[in-house]
């Protein structure tokens, strides 16, 4: 059941993103290994999370690709689970010799502040400007989306966009209750 609807949420979201979901509709092993590394984390489970890294570190994903994935579970699910993970994956590096590919670190941020970059990165992604009752009543939801998530976190290019998006949607389509998020 965990597979079968991992794989049709990552697969809506693959089309979205750009991706032929009607002609590829199986995933790589390093999106495997993402997707459920971002699950796992997720949902605290620290023994699935400790296989599926293992899995993508052989299949190719860097060190620090799974360090952006796992922190970037903060913003969906919490500090708590994101330093959990980022323990887990610390502690796998330790027992597999730190001999693992790195990667590359992230670049500089864009100039100028997080909530214009944000705003610009948020309307590219989703296709249209983001607003709405929701944040006409809570602006600071607002400013924390487009600053922080959609600037900050996703100005961070160590990791593209396709992989943050199969993340995220990996890590919601397992939580309770944010439906809605996931539309």
């Amino acid at each position: 059941m965990f597979k079968k609807i991992l794989t049709s949420a990552i697969l809506g979201t693959m089309f979205f993103l750009g991706g032929n979901a009607m002609a590829e509709t199986t995933l790589n092993a390093r999106q495997k290994s993402i997707a459920a590394a971002a699950s796992y984390a997720a949902r605290g489970n620290q023994a699935g999370l400790k296989q599926a890294l293992t899995e993508g570190l052989d299949a190719g994903v860097t060190v620090n690709e799974f360090k952006e994935i796992l922190t970037q579970v903060y913003a969906y699910c919490g500090f708590p689970r994101s330093l959990n993970a980022l323990n887990t994956l610390m502690q796998l590096e330790d027992e597999r010799g730190n001999k693992d590919e790195r990667g590359r670190l992230p670049g500089a941020k864009p100039e100028g502040n997080s909530l214009d970059y944000g705003k610009v990165n948020q309307t590219k992604l989703t296709g249209r400007e983001v607003s709405g009752k929701l944040f006409d009543f809570a602006p600071a939801i607002d400013e924390f989306l487009k600053a922080h998530l959609f600037g900050d976190i996703f100005a961070r290019d160590n990791v593209d966009w396709q992989t943050r998006e199969l993340a995220t949607i990996a890590m919601l389509a397992l939580t309770d209750k944010v439906e809605s998020q996931l539309c």
